[in-house]
């Protein structure tokens, strides 16, 4: 199979780790690109349009899903949409490079579902959803109530682990982005 088909998927419940972990095997596979994916939340802090996110109306996200532009799209929370642009893919392949995808659990289901042999999902699973627990609350953006939310949706999500080729319980992000490194460098390979 030609590389710039292939697709890697990594997916985790909010603050498992996943961004920090598809950090580090960006810098580490130079053949790696980030999978920019479509939101219809405002941009955070410093986040950049096109770099963090596409950032548009729910309108535009709804007028493109209309149009079958998404490989996978989301309402995450109510109002909320996320979603991976086929164009977004596109663009990656085209410069002969392998999109990295960091999505929800859901998405990472349905991007495994249209490209079985050619993408590697990676489950990234907290130690514990009381760890995770407290991960979130460290973070300090979050209320009660999204706390609430973010927990049980955690928990929900971790029962799909099994459907995912490969798992890596962040314990210690070390060992975990250690374990991610031997696992991308075999699927790169193969």
């Amino acid at each position: 199979m030609a590389i710039n088909h292939k697709i890697i998927i990594i997916t985790a419940p909010s603050g498992a780790g996943k961004t920090s972990i598809t950090h580090h095997l960006m810098q580490h596979f130079p053949q790696l690109a980030f999978s920019v994916s479509a939101a219809t939340r405002q941009a955070r802090g410093s986040e950049k349009d096109g770099v963090d996110y596409y950032f548009m109306s729910a309108e535009d996200f709804k007028q493109k899903i209309q149009h079958n532009e998404f490989v996978e799209w989301e309402m995450v929370y109510e109002g909320k949409y996320y979603g991976t642009l086929k164009s977004e893919m596109e663009r990656i392949w085209n410069n002969h490079q392998v999109p990295i995808l960091d999505i929800d659990v859901k998405g990472a289901i349905h991007v495994k579902q249209q490209y079985p042999g050619s993408s590697l999902t990676i489950f990234i699973e907290p130690p514990s959803v009381d760890e995770l627990k407290k991960r979130l609350q460290s973070r300090g953006t979050e209320t009660e109530e999204s706390l609430a939310a973010r927990v049980n949706k955690a928990s929900y999500e971790i029962s799909f682990k099994d459907q995912f080729d490969r798992q890596v319980v962040n314990d210690h992000l070390e060992t975990a982005r250690a374990k991610a490194v031997q696992i991308v460098q075999e699927f790169l390979a193969s």
